[in-house]
């Protein structure tokens, strides 16, 4: 029933046009370009795939892998520099630049809406608990971009943001980050047809998802992540704790655990739970693992397999590895209960994906830049950072130069602020109240869309 095929975009498909003004290259080719008559300045060739004619209302990203591959961190030991710092708060040790991967922080949490399409599907169906299900799902797709992700993303500057465009996936996010002591960082995502509305600030932020269509909005909190073997040993990463996904309008809520690893490593990265009604009785199970898939099946049939599994365990003979020496599955090992009906499945990475980073190809795309958005996207967004297109562009010593400068005008300036009584500012986000729970968040001021970019911080 849910599937990313069973969604199609809202807009309409490109027809071709006679004239391609891209390359003489692709015109000898016999190129031609495709023009979306929605947009009349949005021009794509179709060999290859870039943009002709740039328009502020719409991106479209299209390679399969960065610049350079990624560097050995094999020759580097993360615990040499962790005990020269013991007793120093963690976010403030600086850690090497070759232990990062090539996005920022802001640029990371984009990753939730790879599987926007389970929001679209949520929008099709008028029974709420189906509604749940695929909200359910959105919540679990959301972290399973973490899996092998050991790179660290770079901090985020104060006052830096970033924006994707994906018409494809039928959404727009802007975000911003609105303190550095403590970090965090806010971010709106917003359907193209005005559907739904998405935001959080981070860290451990409460998550919002508002349905106006059918006056509804969702509340959760991720589960904690934990990278295991910093000090000596194969990197992996584990999400465990408890997810309760809520329906403010109807008292429904999707009750989730994240499974810790355990010591045997049985339940690793499993999640279970239930979707309830407001009376709390189960209406249906949920299970499967974040890294690989969900699925949803009578609460009967769950638990009748729950009791079966207990009966028949499974063989413990042999050497039994301690949870630390676990590293993370490749291969799909959900056991499917019969009658189950799949919710959602991670997409493939490229086969490339180990030499970049561990990145999906949504994450492939993410510090693309186009030279059209020059000019259009604000300086301070993250694909304009010199430190981490430096990175991405293989060169590690210009990405080191480039994050210790940045982050030394970054303290100039807290400095300066605090000799005067000039008070920092944010453009984007201010606090207050979530209106569902009333508690204090990070809420958009609009406008960032009107492309009115004036007064902008130097960050760069």
């Amino acid at each position: 029933m849910f599937s990313e095929a069973n969604w199609t975009p809202s807009a309409v498909e490109p027809h071709t046009v006679k004239h391609c003004t891209h390359s003489s290259a692709c015109l000898q080719d016999g190129a031609e370009s495709k023009q979306r008559p929605d947009c009349p300045q949005y021009k794509v060739c179709s060999q290859t795939c870039k943009i002709l004619d740039y328009n502020a209302s719409y991106f479209f990203f299209s390679r399969a892998c960065l610049p350079a591959p990624m560097f050995s961190r094999n020759d580097v030991s993360i615990w040499s520099i962790l005990k020269k710092c013991i007793g120093m708060e963690l976010s403030k040790i600086a850690m090497p630049v070759i232990f990062n991967e090539p996005l920022s922080f802001l640029q990371r949490l984009t990753e939730y809406m790879e599987h926007t399409y389970l929001i679209h599907q949520a929008l099709t169906t008028t029974d709420s608990i189906e509604r749940m299900k695929c909200v359910a799902a959105f919540a679990v797709s959301a972290v399973a971009s973490q899996w092998e992700r050991t790179g660290k993303p770079f901090n985020p500057l104060l006052g830096e943001t970033y924006e994707l465009i994906r018409e494809d996936l039928g959404f727009r996010w802007v975000s911003e980050q609105v303190s550095h002591h403590p970090p965090v960082s806010a971010f709106q995502a917003e359907g193209l047809k005005e559907d739904f509305v998405f935001h959080e600030a981070e860290p451990k932020g409460l998550i919002t998802l508002e349905l106006p269509k059918y006056n509804e909005a969702y509340t959760w909190t991720n589960p904690t992540c934990c990278v295991h073997n910093i000090i000596v040993g194969q990197l992996w990463i584990e999400q465990y704790g408890s997810v309760e996904v809520i329906n403010h309008k109807t008292g429904e809520r999707c009750s989730m655990t994240f499974k810790s690893c355990g010591l045997f490593g049985k339940e690793l990265h499993k999640v279970e739970g239930y979707i309830l009604d407001k009376s709390k009785k189960k209406l249906c199970a949920i299970y499967g693992k974040w890294t690989e898939c969900l699925y949803t099946v009578d609460t009967a049939a769950f638990e009748a397999h729950k009791k079966s599994d207990k009966k028949n365990p499974e063989d413990k003979k042999g050497k039994q590895q301690e949870p630390e020496e676990l590293p993370p599955p490749e291969a799909e090992t959900v056991q499917v209960i019969p009658g189950s009906e799949l919710l959602w499945k991670i997409t493939p990475r490229p086969e490339n994906s180990s030499k970049y980073y561990a990145f999906s190809t949504f994450a492939m795309q993410l510090n693309e830049l186009e030279k059209g958005m020059e000019g259009v996207i604000p300086l301070t967004d993250s694909r304009l950072r010199p430190d981490i297109r430096a990175m991405e562009n293989g060169d590690i010593d210009q990405a080191s130069a480039e994050k210790k400068r940045l982050e030394e005008k970054q303290r100039i300036a807290r400095k300066n602020r605090s000799k005067s009584s000039e008070e920092w500012k944010n453009r984007w986000f201010q606090q207050g109240s979530n209106p569902h729970n009333k508690a204090q968040d990070w809420l958009y001021l609009k406008g960032y869309w009107d492309r009115n970019y004036t007064q902008l911080p130097d960050i760069y």
